[in-house]
């Protein structure tokens, strides 16, 4: 991943090569724009097994608009929302922009889950899911004249009483425009119906009568089916759908197929199904959109990397598929086919702050905007009196990683803190702060707040202060301070290293913050931040 911060990063995977072992072409100072990886004419032909969107990415969607592939992905709680990819080759991904990059949709307040771009009469639309305030998960639209955005919320389109999501758009064999989408009756302990019903000419709207295509009726498909994502192939409709636990350390998910001749059924499921499932690098492969390049067939779908497993999250990948002689979909292996990646280097990040604005790849709690600014090599951020505190985040790429923060200490004025954490969400963290002539090792459990341990700064003799977050395996995390970035002193706490295990959601990966709490009239300042990767 390099940093351009006038068009934001670039997700750059190529065929498994060999870098320097100093990585400095690789990932240096954003100043310079550093790239990935060599120029293509410069390795061997192409591969088309690839991580192409590391990180935390869940239920990936594609289309292809003109010449020019576009993607997005799951954002759950963090902001901003739904990155926006694009691609000339289905390999190499450039973010772009987000759908909401800023201020939410009035509607609904959390759940931003599994976005569809649909093209179509000159426009851009997604179709996503979020939950509305105080109600049901709905599947909502927003509309934009080009992919890139700025996006105009239409709202939603259903919102049933159990919870509506994962919706699909897609032409019927006449012609006409319907909306797929999974009936969430699993989070009531019932079975889970694909819908499709009819949309308004102007796709913003949902009409006539809803018609079941099918349900979780299958043992491998356990208490749900979800994420249809549909193509028509030689006279049939298929429909790639997930069945099953998607999430967590427990997760079973697996990936099937269904066809029909006409899109309201009747459906027949594959035989061989599921068609895709686990291998030993990667466990839950499932939801994800199909696309054709130059005669091939692709499915860019999520699968969580066995090494890192949920403390990553899951990623996005590309897995080819062919077509048999009984004309059904398959997967080389039945499993995904990414090699995991050599050197996770490349993923490093480091930022000196020293663009004009903020790197794209920065998040937030949703609905937490903070006020950020970035001047003379400083990331200046906004204190918050609640929680945490205001904060800004990072995607992690590994269970095993080092992050170092450098916090302009001699600033901080008295009662706001300041510092680094490692972030599950916001009732679940590990976070060193910052301030008033110390430092607080903080434990957040189930919400439940405990300081660990505390240390004494000196009085005015460290302008500058250094705060070091390592990880070990997702599940060990130490932190440690210097006043010149060299010697380091590790923070005094009964063993080695604390327990983590407990941080990431069900279904988010750990994020690396840099947070400020105190008064909104307080402004810490952060002279570089960098993220580096361990096998």
């Amino acid at each position: 991943m390099s940093f351009d911060f006038e068009s934001g990063p670039s997700y750059a995977l190529v065929p498994p090569v060999e870098y320097p072992s100093d990585c400095s072409a690789v990932v240096a100072a954003v100043d310079s724009v550093p790239t990935v990886a060599p120029p293509v004419e410069a390795v061997a032909a192409r591969h088309y097994a690839n991580i192409v969107l590391p990180g935390d990415f869940p239920d990936p969607t594609i289309a292809k608009i003109g010449d020019t592939y576009w993607a997005s992905a799951t954002s759950a709680e963090w902001g901003p929302v739904f990155p926006l990819f694009k691609s000339d080759n289905l390999v190499d991904w450039e973010l772009v922009s987000h759908v909401f990059p800023g201020q939410l949709p009035e509607w609904c307040d959390a759940n931003f889950w599994a976005p569809e771009i649909f093209y179509e009469g000159g426009k851009t639309f997604v179709y996503y899911t979020a939950r509305q305030k105080n109600g049901p998960l709905c599947v909502a639209v927003a509309s934009a004249d080009q992919p890139e955005g700025p996006y105009t919320d239409h709202g939603p389109l259903v919102g049933q009483r159990l919870g509506s999501i994962d919706g699909f758009p897609v032409r019927d064999e006449h012609g006409d425009l319907y909306l797929v989408w999974k009936e969430d009756g699993n989070s009531k302990s019932k079975p889970t119906p694909i819908w499709a019903q009819r949309i308004n000419e102007k796709r913003l709207a949902l009409v006539g009568k809803k018609v079941e295509l099918f349900r979780n009726t299958e043992k491998w498909e356990g208490c749900l089916v979800e994420g249809s994502a549909i193509v028509r192939h030689q006279g049939y409709f298929y429909m790639f759908y997930a069945g099953n636990g998607c999430c967590g350390k427990c997760c079973n998910y697996a990936t099937g197929v269904a066809r029909a001749q006409s899109l309201l059924g009747p459906w027949e499921k594959c035989p061989q199904n599921p068609i895709l499932d686990k291998n030993k690098t990667w466990k839950c492969p499932g939801h994800g959109t199909v696309a054709e390049y130059e005669g091939r067939w692709f499915l860019l779908h999520h699968a969580y990397y066995t090494d890192s497993h949920e403390f990553v999250g899951r990623q996005g990948i590309l897995s080819e598929f062919t077509w048999n002689a009984e004309g059904w979909p398959e997967f080389e292996g039945k499993s995904p086919q990414a090699a995991p990646l050599r050197n996770l280097n490349v993923l490093d990040v480091t930022d000196h702050f020293t663009s004009r604005q903020l790197a794209a790849t920065w998040q937030w709690p949703v609905g937490e905007q903070p006020v950020v600014g970035v001047s003379d090599g400083q990331l200046l951020l906004t204190a918050n009196a609640a929680g945490l505190g205001a904060m800004v985040a990072q995607r992690t790429f590994a269970a095993t990683y080092k992050a170092v923060a450098c916090l302009d200490v001699a600033s901080l004025e008295p009662g706001t803190l300041a510092g680094l954490g490692a972030i599950g969400d916001h009732a679940n963290t590990l976070v060193l702060m910052a301030g008033d002539q110390s430092l607080q090792l903080w434990h957040v459990k189930g919400g439940v707040r405990q300081c660990l341990t505390k240390v004494d700064l000196p009085a005015n003799d460290c302008p500058k202060l250094w705060l070091r977050l390592e990880v070990w395996g997702g599940q060990r995390y130490r932190f440690s301070y210097s006043f010149e970035g060299v010697l380091w002193q590790a923070m005094p706490t009964e063993s080695f290293a604390i327990n983590g295990t407990y941080l990431p959601p069900w279904d988010r990966g750990i994020r690396v913050a840099l947070l400020a709490k105190g008064p909104a009239s307080s402004t810490v300042a952060f002279n570089q931040f960098s993220l580096r990767n361990k096998r």
